[in-house]
């Protein structure tokens, strides 16, 4: 038996209809060009008929070279009461050039009578007429039965009728299309099993994840015979979104022992992912399975320690690094001893096992968590924790005094607004023996800060220049306490080899966001300037 599963990716069009999410159409030839080198077999580019942007991507789709995938290109079936050949969405699919196309047609008598509103009958011959068409112009058929589950369960012999016209019009793969995502695997096994004894045509399977169920009814079809899996990375779709191809290879590959990718290519799953949702503007999820941020991460400290002892087997179901992440130690307030000489080793600090610095280290994490803070996140202020705690730190400055003004002032000659809010910090710091006295602007009070901070210590570290503030977060840590509540800032550092996080602590948010920016610098400074060199 063939083991291998086509994996047919359509994040370019079905995961663009995902409520948030616009691809330009360069955004769409850089994701057509990382899912053709990762392997995929098929790439849907859009449907010609329906905008300009997928006409466009078709045309330079044409002039651009591709080392695995086959580019598919996707339309309906011929309008009511016209011959296909002239069907102007059809015949846009054919101009795309494509070598193989995807056509959908309607399974559900309910949809015909009530969506389409035409007979039975013409529905069955617009199926058969548009695929034997497109063949006939020199193109392979995917047919796409929408809604084909739904049909099967109210109306199974029209449903299969719809299926055989397709056939007859010489569709390559019948894929049975789980269109609102309703349906169990039982459901799915038994669709799949009775069109292949029915028809005999090799059958795929497209499914969405309104019931959560998506990568599982998938999984489910290819078990009993579907050679083809439709969906899109990440699970990017309309509603819920779709069958998520992530775990479906990954479940293949690793679970399942059914090859789809090229086995080099499964260690690049987790970039892949990752990439695809920064193109699309959003942010990874750090729980997404195999590929997500946090699900190798180990917090408890009885995990950490089995971890340690018998590796990752004792709380990972697969290696990390067969799919391109990563395991992760993290330290809170459930960490033991463990984790915090994992996460201090890391850092280059060697804890004796059982030793009074990890126990003052874990002591003084768990005093400062049950007060608001968070290092899981942070894990630079964890680091400069380690080093205060054990008295290892150097200081760059001694805070002698802050000054912060908010003033509002009215509409002025110079702006068009009615008016508008400046902001003010002055500092007063020592270095070594010198004092700096320095005032700065900014757009708020954490920016007028930083430029107050960075005109200060300037003179003393220029590599403060390379050091820039990328994100900054702020969250309530006791929601009931209103506006007298603490709340966390989170702020992201960078320079030109790598990124770090820092956190902060107050009911005064201009204090928390202090704490947060002068870690960043000293993290910046010492630390990961060291490190970079």
């Amino acid at each position: 038996m063939d083991t291998h599963v086509q994996i047919y990716d359509t994040t370019l069009r079905d995961g663009a209809q995902a409520e948030g999410i616009s691809f330009s159409v360069a955004d769409k030839l850089k994701i057509a060009r990382h899912l053709d080198e990762f392997g995929l077999d098929f790439i849907e580019g859009g449907w010609p008929g329906s905008n300009p942007k997928d006409e466009e991507f078709f045309e330079l789709a044409q002039k651009q070279p591709w080392q695995h995938a086959q580019l598919t290109a996707f339309s309906m079936t011929r309008r009511a009461g016209i011959e296909a050949k002239d069907d102007p969405n059809l015949k846009k699919i054919v101009a795309a050039n494509t070598p193989i196309v995807t056509l959908v047609g309607k399974s559900w008598d309910f949809h015909v009578l009530n969506a389409l509103k035409i007979s039975l009958d013409e529905n069955l011959r617009m199926i058969e007429d548009s695929v034997r068409w497109v063949t006939s112009q020199g193109r392979r058929v995917f047919y796409d039965a929408e809604h084909f589950f739904d049909a099967l369960r109210e109306n199974p012999e029209y449903t299969l009728k719809t299926l055989e016209a397709a056939a007859n019009g010489g569709a390559e793969v019948l894929v049975l299309c789980d269109t609102n995502g309703g349906s169990m695997p039982e459901h799915v096994v038994d669709g799949v099993q009775r069109v292949q004894s029915t028809l005999g045509v090799p059958v795929g399977i497209h499914t969405h994840n309104d019931c959560e169920m998506g990568v599982a009814n998938a999984l489910s079809a290819v078990q009993v015979g579907a050679v083809q899996v439709q969906g899109t990375i990440n699970g990017f779709g309309e509603r819920c979104g779709n069958c998520n191809l992530v775990s479906v290879i990954a479940n293949l590959q690793l679970k399942m022992n059914r090859n789809c990718v090229p086995e080099a290519s499964l260690k690049q799953l987790t970039y892949l992912s990752h990439f695809v949702s920064e193109v699309a503007n959003l942010v990874p999820d750090d729980r997404q399975p195999f590929v997500g941020r946090s699900v190798f991460a180990h917090k408890g400290g009885m995990h950490v320690d089995a971890v340690q002892k018998a590796g990752g087997r004792a709380y990972e179901h697969i290696d990390p690094q067969s799919v391109g992440n990563e395991r992760r130690i993290l330290v809170s307030e459930l960490a033991g001893t463990s984790n915090v000489r994992e996460v201090a080793n890391n850092f280059g600090v060697q804890l004796e096992k059982g030793g009074e610095d990890a126990r003052k280290v874990l002591a003084e994490v768990k005093r400062l968590e049950s007060q608001g803070w968070e290092f899981e996140g942070a894990e630079a202020s964890f680091q400069l924790l380690v080093q205060r705690t054990l008295e290892r730190d150097e200081p760059l400055f001694d805070l002698l005094g802050v000054r912060v003004i908010n003033e509002l002032r009215g509409k002025t000659e110079t702006t068009s607004a009615d008016s508008s809010w400046l902001t003010e910090a002055t500092l007063k710091i020592g270095v070594g023996d010198e004092v700096m006295h320095t005032a700065a602007e900014g757009d708020g009070p954490v920016h007028a800060l930083d430029n107050a901070l960075r005109k200060a210590l300037r003179q003393f570290y220029p590599e403060m220049e390379a050091i820039r503030l990328d994100d900054f977060k702020v969250r309530i840590v006791n929601t009931r306490e209103g506006t007298a509540a603490k709340v966390r800032v989170l702020i992201e550092s960078s320079n030109e080899a790598q990124s770090w996080s820092t956190v902060g602590v107050s009911t005064n948010i201009i204090d928390a966001s202090w704490q947060a920016l002068t870690e960043a610098i000293q993290y910046g400074l010492t630390v990961a300037n060291r490190n970079g060199k």
